[in-house]
């Protein structure tokens, strides 16, 4: 379909009542400005329940909280953080085996809660783990229990007085069945929060032999090997089981109180063993648990969950489960992380559309110090909150993630075959401040992809065939697409393709061997060669200009053109020695092999053939980070939406909000940026917002939502200029229209 000849000011007069007209036309940027909201994961409303809160506390009890813990002061600062959701947990029970707290005594905490929780005009989730059990259980019903490969019952590894109970059998779906239908007759909560529901490794019981015998006629699989047939029949089998299973609960629960739901705790992203798609359409909200950063990590990493969650979910409520300690491997759960810390992994997942979650372990206060913290973010919020609604994003790029491609290409080594790849773009983007979304791959039809004029595939390697014609529709109607590494070389399920599925649209054929899974040999001592006497002042050479070479990428497959290319900017310089030294020189300083590919059929295509992308988050290398943003600017080829100008890292998003528009600039420039816990924040100085608005949009006035002040709009046709003097943490720029 070809772009409408509509101006902007036609466009915002015809589309009132024309979102499918929005959604399958996907060129032209004045239809972010008149679209419908982002398609949601089902056709169900959300229940007022989960559309209300954007506040959630969580309470988790411990065995002996029932006699120490206060809970007039948590009704307290639930009152003062204006929590208006709330998660709890512990009663006394009449299901046998059910354990009951030995120090609950007569008492029924939860009710107390629930009933308190209620009076404060909070929606009431009730959180249960089903991960782990005891002995008495064991010896009465041995199946619930875990086996490890061995055959052996697996004991818990942090509790040894517990056992580690199945997923996937009797225990969840009679035991646990039983125990939902208790408490929503007894509590009548508004749905049911599962914690660790999904299972802690792969079981080897007899029901897990029956049941996947039956249904795939296979014995469990030995090996991890996602080409193994029995390993690749079981990740289906198991998401599958799992599905049925929330869809059980479901069922189950809603005889009792037909609006209630289950609120699977799920992680995100590529490495999701679950169908997220399946999952979205099941639940009114999702929670993502990512409660801190750990280890080497960017503090964007909760804004990224944010968006592959928005992925599948569209605009049902997408929540940020965020925890007040510090979280690494020695498990410190009573531990309190830095105010700065906890401040700055919520705000970036504010500013990607989040609802905050709050989780503590211990009603029992051990160290008060995150009280403050998180009670100005929560007051914050509640008061901007008419701009956090977070309608619709105003972004013309979108990241792809794939499930299917970690599952069946990536299995054991999915982190740095896949993943990488998607978190150097990721980086890329941050660091160039352009504002971006994530889209799902089971969602590249018209309809989602409708907002963006680039779509970047980071090494995106198992594809279908149905996917790939989606893709050339994308390019056919004028979309750009930026691909790499082996982008669709396997098809779905993991198989190798001859050639590339999408090698019409890269215009080259793969020719070369395919790097061995657990040890890609790496290219040492390679360089890119820019080609500056060819192509003299080529877009891909902003910021380069100085530069003869840069170095290459760790991995390139080998690639031949299928029809000749006009531009060829970037050529491959051989490895050479690296020791001894006096080895070192090049044996060949050019040769015509191309390490970027570009065309223009309809749309514009740019396919790199190395792991640029990998690298770069490997390395960080500021050449490489110049190439991969000059690559987008050249396939996006349309004035920016926004430009903010100025210094330090942030992290920059944009929203239409009903009567507004709202732009989030988080603050990452920090000392502890890749390596938390951050101690402070460092303020950086005056930035220049530079946004395009439809001349038909006229804005009314600008605030600073943090400084708490108006700002000046200079306005020249549709560019709206604004300055912001300086950002601490976070600022927001509120634009009444």
């Amino acid at each position: 379909m070809s772009s409408p000849s509509l101006t902007r000011r036609e466009f915002l007069q015809t589309t009132t009542a024309a979102g499918a007209t929005a959604a399958v036309t996907h060129l032209a940027p004045s239809l972010l400005w008149g679209q419908a909201p982002g398609i949601s994961g089902s056709a169900q409303p959300v229940p007022t329940w989960a559309s209300k809160p954007q506040r959630w506390a969580q309470l988790t009890l411990v065995e002996d909280d029932p006699i120490h813990f206060d809970p007039a002061f948590w009704f307290d600062y639930f009152q003062r953080t204006r929590s208006d959701g709330g998660c709890v947990a512990y009663y006394p029970t009449d299901i046998p085996f059910h354990h009951r707290s030995a120090w609950l005594n007569n008492r029924d905490v939860l009710g107390e809660l629930v009933t308190g929780c209620r009076k404060l005009n909070m929606s009431v989730l009730i959180r249960t783990d089903p991960h782990a059990t005891y002995d008495d259980a064991k010896a009465a019903h041995p199946d619930w229990i875990a086996v490890d490969a061995q055959g052996n019952p697996r004991r818990h590894w942090s509790s040894p007085e517990m056992w580690v109970t199945c997923a996937l059998g009797p225990y969840n779906f009679e035991f646990m069945t039983a125990v939902h239908k208790e408490i929503m007759s007894r509590y009548k909560p508004d749905g049911l929060f599962f914690n660790r529901w999904d299972g802690s490794g792969d079981c080897y019981c007899i029901h897990c032999g029956e049941n996947f015998k039956a249904a795939s006629g296979l014995d469990l699989p030995r090996t991890t090997n996602p080409q193994d047939p029995a390993r690749k029949a079981y990740i289906q089998w198991r998401s599958d089981r799992l599905i049925s299973l929330i869809d059980l609960w479901n069922a189950e629960i809603r005889k009792i109180n037909p609006e209630a739901s289950s609120i699977p705790n799920n992680g995100s992203g590529a490495h999701n063993p679950l169908n997220t798609i399946a999952l979205s359409e099941r639940t009114p909200m999702l929670v993502a648990d990512r409660q801190a950063r750990r280890g080497l990590a960017a503090p964007w990493l909760m804004g990224k969950t944010a968006k592959e969650y928005r992925a599948t979910m569209g605009n049902k409520p997408v929540i940020g489960l965020f925890g007040v300690g510090v979280e690494e491997p020695y498990r410190w759960k009573d531990s309190v992380n830095s105010s700065a810390e906890i401040r700055i992994w919520v705000l970036d997942s504010l500013a990607n559309g989040m609802r905050p979650w709050f989780s503590k372990f211990s009603a029992t206060l051990h160290d008060e110090r995150w009280l403050n913290g998180v009670e100005d973010i929560y007051l914050w919020t509640q008061k901007n909150q008419h701009y956090l609604t977070h309608q619709q994003p105003l972004a013309r790029v979108a990241l792809v993630y794939s499930q299917q491609t970690a599952l069946y290409y990536g299995g054991d080594h999915a982190q740095t075959k896949v993943e990488d790849h998607a978190l150097g773009w990721y980086q890329a983007l941050i660091e160039s401040r352009i504002p971006f979304e994530m889209v799902h791959d089971h969602n590249l039809d018209s309809a989602h992809l409708a907002p963006y004029k680039t779509i970047i595939l980071p090494n995106i390697a198992a594809l279908s065939d149905a996917q790939c014609d989606q893709l050339r529709a994308f390019v056919k109607n004028g979309g750009s697409l930026i691909a790499t590494h082996e982008t669709s070389l396997y098809n779905e399920l993991g198989a190798p393709r001859k050639n590339f599925a999408l090698a019409d649209l890269f215009a080259v054929d793969f020719t070369g061997n395919r790097p061995v899974p657990q040890n890609p040999p790496p290219m040492l001592n390679s360089y890119i060669r820019l080609e500056h006497q060819a192509l003299p002042h080529h877009a891909i050479f902003s910021g380069l200009e100085d530069a003869p070479r840069v170095i290459n990428a760790v991995s390139r497959l080998e690639v031949t053109p299928s029809q000749p290319f006009a531009e060829t900017p970037l050529t491959l310089i051989p490895s050479y020695p690296d020791l001894p030294m006096e080895k070192v020189y090049p044996r060949q300083q050019k040769t015509n092999i191309s390490c970027l590919y570009l065309r223009q059929p309809a749309g514009r295509i740019a396919y790199f053939p190395s792991d640029i992308d990998r690298t770069f988050w490997e390395v960080l290398c500021a050449d490489h980070l110049k190439l991969l943003r000059n690559t987008l600017l050249w396939a996006n080829n349309e004035p920016p939406e926004i430009e903010v100008l100025g210094p330090g890292l942030l992290d920059v998003t944009v929203w239409r909000n009903p009567g507004s528009i709202t732009i989030h600039l988080v603050n990452l420039t920090n000392p502890m940026t890749m390596k938390g816990p951050y101690r402070d924040f460092f303020p950086i100085g005056e930035q220049t917002l530079k946004l395009r608005l439809p001349e038909a949009l006229h804005p009314k006035q600008a605030r600073l939502l943090v400084a708490e002040k108006s700002v000046v709009v200079d306005r020249s046709g549709e560019v709206l200029t604004i300055t912001v003097p300086s950002v601490l943490d976070h600022e927001v720029v509120a634009i009444d229209i």
